[in-house]
């Protein structure tokens, strides 16, 4: 039933979007339709239905523009986050199938990322924000360690472990 539904909502679609336009253009331009033309709008019309099937069945997620964002549901929450967040942010939103759009605001000297997102669950949204900043409180505490620390120590560590001599003796053979 839902099948027969979207394969009906996406044909008409198709007809509205490209069947009658085409048509439309072919009687009212003075230029004879060529061959070429006729198959590239059968083609398209065929396409038309399967594009429109598959957004019905599987929307799109994640990451996308603010414009897509408020085009497709109600709700749209916004947080600012600064960029070292953003990563953890990201991944922690696709983990929980939240759909997001990230806008980079430049007013001030260090940029800022406002990021909208929404769910269709409010227990999703919660989680995100929930473990978003737990993420950040944890590092925080700890602060992020410095690479340049971390091979220092490593030098260190090398440099302390004892190496066998290494001796070359080279003898003359004649």
């Amino acid at each position: 039933m839902l099948n027969e539904e979207i394969t009906k909502e996406s044909l008409q679609s198709a007809e509205q979007r490209l069947l009658k336009p085409g048509l439309r253009f072919v009687m009212h331009s003075l230029v004879k339709p060529t061959e070429k033309m006729i198959v590239n709008m059968l083609k398209n019309i065929i396409r038309t239905p399967g594009i429109l099937i598959k957004d019905k069945l599987h929307p799109e997620h994640g990451e996308m523009s603010v414009k897509d964002l408020l085009r497709k549901d109600q709700g749209a929450q916004a947080v600012d986050i600064d960029g070292l967040g953003l990563r953890d942010f990201r991944r922690i939103a696709n983990k929980y199938g939240v759909d997001f759009a990230i806008v980079k605001t430049t007013e001030a000297d260090q940029p800022k990322y406002s990021v909208f997102f929404k769910a269709r669950d409010a227990d999703a949204i919660t989680a995100v924000v929930n473990e978003y900043t737990a993420k950040q409180l944890q590092l925080g505490k700890k602060g992020r360690p410095s690479i340049l620390a971390k091979l220092k120590k490593f030098k260190e560590l090398i440099a302390s472990i004892p190496r066998k001599p290494l001796v070359k003796n080279k003898e003359e053979v004649r």
